[in-house]
């Protein structure tokens, strides 16, 4: 089955409308996203695009009109607000995803719960119809996944409804935490909030642009035509590529988080590998190196789901100290298999079975060894003929 993607670029940063102008540059339905967000049931807005030039590229700019004047929202009123609209299924969930993770970060920058944020700029409904209407825009795209490229934010202060801020201020931190940047030398909010939330809750993964057919491309312009660079987000919409394999086995994408250590203990590596596994990677190990002055040391590699990348990130560095952590995508191709239970004198014990091999969980047959006072290689044995009886 065909996986329709799209993959962000945020090397100029990436904000609400910069989005929605990137999306629209690559072929969303201007019709479509506005009939969309006509499904708010809410008045006071109007959405139109334009093409513009920037150092070069031509883009489309997204322009919001929407003159209301300081109405700020609670979280709690913009859920309200979407889940009691007839937005598509897809549309809603991704909106609410972008929203409860503006939520999380605001709430963690004045140390209040997520439910207690009283949003001031993505509370306006300008920012509104930037988020629902690049739902709406990926909708409109068939886009299946979202990834994206290392995030890039400016330098010096900015000017936000709490008076001066450093940038990227508190909450663009906050949401990026995990995610790979890229700083630059530019006194301008290159990422806001609202560009942040879309690619924390949206992107699977943030790395370089994935295995595609191409399909298309777009470029949405930021308001600023800055003199050293093109202030627009690119997106690139294409096909995952398939590989080819049996047609009883799966290919799935996932990615290997990795980094070096030589100042951790074998207790410690053994402990992380554990407290990964236990938080839901799908695999983990470790592997000696020597590293600069000759140093012996270590590469902790794990595999993950994309969906756990930046939980496990976080995780790999809170365990090891670390401060910094590879990430690549690769395909995995598994053997379909199914798990059978069967009965050995009583204990019950998951196997494994699949066209190519019949193996019983090593962790069920070791308690059930323990317990019956056999050898661990007899309940396997017995475990793996009943299962393959079945």
């Amino acid at each position: 089955m065909t996986r329709n993607i799209a993959w962000f670029h945020p090397f100029s940063g990436i904000a609400g409308d910069m989005t929605l102008g990137a999306l629209l540059d690559a072929g969303a339905d201007l019709n479509f996203v506005v009939a969309t967000l006509q499904e708010l049931n809410v008045d006071g807005w109007a959405l139109s695009a334009e093409r513009v030039e920037r150092q070069g590229i031509d883009a489309t700019r997204a322009i919001v009109d929407a003159p209301e004047q300081h109405h700020h929202r609670h979280w709690s009123d913009i859920r309200e607000l979407l889940e009691g609209s007839s937005l598509p299924d897809r549309v809603k969930t991704r909106s609410l995803a972008v929203f409860e993770t503006l939520a999380i970060a605001e709430g963690k920058v004045h140390g209040v719960p997520p439910e207690d944020v009283h949003f001031h700029e993505v509370g306006a409904l300008d920012a509104i119809v930037d988020i629902v209407g690049s739902c709406a825009a990926l909708e409109s795209l068939d886009i299946d996944e979202i990834t994206s490229g290392p995030v890039a934010v400016g330098v010096g202060t900015i000017t936000a409804a709490h008076g001066v801020l450093p940038n990227p201020p508190p909450a663009v931190v906050n949401l990026l935490e995990t995610i790979p940047t890229v700083g630059v030398d530019v006194d301008l909010e290159l990422t806001t909030p609202t560009g942040a939330a879309i690619i924390k809750a949206l992107a699977t993964v943030v790395g370089a642009l994935p295995d595609m057919t191409i399909r298309c491309s777009g470029y949405g312009a930021g308001t600023r035509d800055l003199s050293d660079r093109a202030n627009v987000t690119q997106v690139i919409v294409g096909n995952l590529t398939p590989t080819a394999t049996h047609s009883s086995d799966e290919t799935e994408k996932v990615v290997e988080l990795a980094t070096n250590l030589d100042d951790v203990t074998g207790e410690q590596l053994g402990h992380a590998i554990g407290k990964l596994m236990e938080a839901g990677a799908l695999d983990a190990w470790v592997t000696p190196i020597v590293m600069k002055k000759n140093r012996p040391a270590h590469t902790l590699s794990v595999l993950a789901d994309p969906t756990q990348v930046a939980d496990l990130v976080g995780l790999v560095m809170s365990l090891t100290g670390t401060l910094g952590v590879r990430s690549r995508q690769l395909d995995r191709v598994a053997v379909q298999r199914t798990t059978a239970t069967v009965s050995v004198d009583g204990h019950d014990i998951d196997v494994k079975i699949s066209d190519v091999r019949v193996k019983a969980e090593f962790d069920d047959v070791a308690a059930a060894a323990t317990a019956l006072g056999l050898p661990l290689q007899e309940v396997a044995a017995r475990a793996e003929a009943l299962a393959q009886d079945l």
